[in-house]
């Protein structure tokens, strides 16, 4: 006889499918989750990448700048004018009486010819005083002499009288006069010789005054020459004519720059060096030119007290020997400056950021290459291509310089 069989439960069979499912999923979830999450790669022939070293760090300081003439001649206008011949062009080698320009100014030639006057009319004026001083002068000691004259007469007519009246020919009262005249005449020729001295006097103050009307005319005079002549400008001293800016017929006013001579085998190089590192130059210190043709050795013999624009003006001594056949004034250069010699300390390459005396994260790269990890780096002293490592990096370490902040939130990347 048949058996009946019971049909097996697939409600079951489903469920419990169901439930492994679950679990391999929640499983396979956790196992992810408890993954790092994948590193970023970077192309590895793209980043700079610098060892770090152990030695001696040379600290150097770079500005670019411009040579600049140590001496230079402005050559001003004395007066207004109008320019009325250009007879060097700029470049010329030229001496101090080297006359660059030929101006015009009929008001300035007016101005000398009356100066010219007024000195001839002084002149003039001085003789007529003088003459007439003279004269009276002359005509004050005939009238001493006159009366000196006829007091020693009337003393004599009283010593006469005297002994006349002694003998009782003349009377007492003749007696007296005789004496009284002789008396007056006395005080007479002290009252004419006081007057002949103030006269003197006078004289020598009045001749005095107008000589020096006469020395101021003199004065004007030459002045007014000199304006004459700086309409004939000179170059003023030897060298070389820079600039002059000038064109026949145009007008010129008093005080406006005319030229410039400079001296171009005595040159200088002004550098614009940052005022964050401007604060470790000193008076003397090396400094190296590069004229985009050759290096020229220096040093440092200014340092501007105020800063312009971020930026501190240093100005750099050259031996002239040493100066390339090309260099001239205002030649773009690029400037050096050795600041200070740091012995045994950690360095590398200078990375894209980071300031001195700051701490910065820099990619250090693992022994086999493949990978960089972020590591925080202190700061020392920076050089032009340099820095010196405080701490963070060990000697032999491999660090990526290049920029990296496209990978901020990354503390590891793979190198491809």
């Amino acid at each position: 006889m048949d058996i009946p069989r019971e049909r097996p439960n697939k409600k079951k069979k489903v469920i419990l499918y169901g439930g492994l499912g679950v679990a391999g999923l929640a499983l396979v979830t956790f196992a992810l989750g408890s993954l790092e999450p994948a590193a970023p790669s970077v192309d590895g022939g793209t980043v700079f990448r610098d060892s770090v070293r152990r030695g001696t760090l040379l600290v150097q300081v770079r500005g670019p700048g411009t040579l600049v003439p140590e001496q230079i001649r402005y050559v001003s206008a004395l007066t207004a004018g109008r320019v009325e011949r250009k007879l060097v062009q700029p470049g010329t080698r030229v001496e101090a009486g080297t006359i660059l320009l030929e101006m015009s100014n009929p008001d300035v030639q007016l101005e000398a010819l009356e100066a010219e006057r007024q000195l001839t009319q002084a002149e003039s004026d001085r003789v007529n005083l003088r003459s007439t001083l003279e004269t009276g002068r002359l005509n004050q000691e005939g009238a001493v002499a006159t009366i000196r004259m006829q007091m020693s007469e009337a003393r004599r007519t009283a010593l006469a009288s005297e002994s006349l009246a002694q003998r009782g020919l003349i009377s007492t009262f003749e007696l007296e006069n005789a004496r009284g005249r002789a008396t007056e005449l006395e005080t007479r020729v002290s009252l004419e010789e006081r007057r002949l001295k103030v006269m003197s006097e006078s004289m020598e103050s009045q001749l005095s005054t107008q000589e020096s009307q006469v020395g101021r005319m003199k004065a004007i005079v030459d002045f007014q020459r000199g304006r004459l002549a700086s309409l004939r400008v000179r170059a003023g001293a030897s060298g070389v004519l820079q600039d002059l800016p000038l064109e026949e017929g145009q007008w010129v006013i008093s005080g406006q720059t005319l030229a410039r001579v400079v001296q171009p085998e005595r040159l200088k190089a002004v550098l614009r060096v940052p005022e964050v590192q401007a604060r470790d130059i000193v008076l003397g210190q090396r400094a190296f030119i590069d004229t985009r043709t050759d290096t020229i050795p220096g040093r440092v013999v200014r340092i501007d007290p105020a800063s312009q624009n971020a930026t501190v003006a240093v100005d750099v001594a050259l031996d002239p020997d040493t100066l390339p056949r090309g260099a001239r004034p205002d030649l773009s250069v690029d400037g050096i400056i050795e600041v200070a010699r740091l012995d045994d300390v950690l360095w590398t390459g200078r990375p894209v950021f980071g300031q001195q005396y700051s701490t910065v994260g820099l990619f250090r790269v693992s022994p086999d290459g493949r990978e960089a990890v972020r590591v925080q780096v202190r700061l020392g002293r920076t050089s032009v291509n340099a820095v010196e490592i405080v701490s963070g990096l060990a000697q032999g370490d491999v660090v990526i310089l290049s920029d990296m902040s496209a990978w901020d939130d990354a503390d590891r990347v793979r190198l491809r």
